[in-house]
């Protein structure tokens, strides 16, 4: 997967972003949602900062999620512009400074990964981040995953402590999942 998203064109990758952004937009849960937490993108995921943009025109809070490696958990933190500062953490993270918001006040999250399978199943980049903070008992969250349509695979191997996610948006299209609890 590594290899067909690093030989994906920059420009290619760019407008496929967009139209995967733009569905997201037209999401109920988007328009319903009065925060919503994205993420820095790494090379080969979708640039997600057109919903960034949108949701900050729309008056929702954007949210991106900041690290802390000893602990190994995730918290959100507010981010007011594109501009906002950030520090780089391990592995060139791009992570927001500031204070972290309440998880229980996150309405929806756009959740990056390496994979996803039609059923929601998620591959990550093997940290567990994401699924630890999904599985949070305060967290009321829609969850949305954001991919290029190639990132779709058949299957992938699911783990006990996996969460899928309830919406994958690609470029080519929307999925919806029955729950957003894992199937095991």
């Amino acid at each position: 997967m590594k290899a067909a998203l690093g030989a994906m064109g920059a420009d290619s990758a760019a407008e496929m972003s967009r139209a995967a952004c733009q569905s997201v937009v037209e999401l109920a849960e988007y328009q319903r949602a009065q925060s919503v937490m994205l993420y820095a993108p790494l090379a080969g995921e979708v640039n997600c900062r057109p919903i960034a943009v949108a949701a900050w025109k729309d008056d929702k809070a954007v949210l991106l999620p900041r690290v802390t490696w000893e602990a190994r958990q995730m918290v959100a933190v507010p981010v007011e512009s594109l501009d906002h500062p950030t520090v780089t953490g391990r592995n060139g993270l791009r992570e927001p400074e500031g204070e972290p918001w309440p998880i229980e006040q996150i309405d929806l999250i756009v959740v990056p990964g390496l994979a996803y399978d039609r059923q929601g199943n998620r591959l990550g980049r093997g940290g567990g981040f994401y699924d630890r903070f999904l599985a949070s008992p305060a967290l009321a969250a829609h969850t949305c995953g954001l991919a290029f349509a190639i990132q779709i695979v058949g299957e992938l191997p699911v783990h006990p402590n996996d969460y899928p996610v309830k919406v994958l948006v690609t470029d080519k299209e929307v999925l919806r999942f029955s729950n957003g609890i894992p199937t095991h």
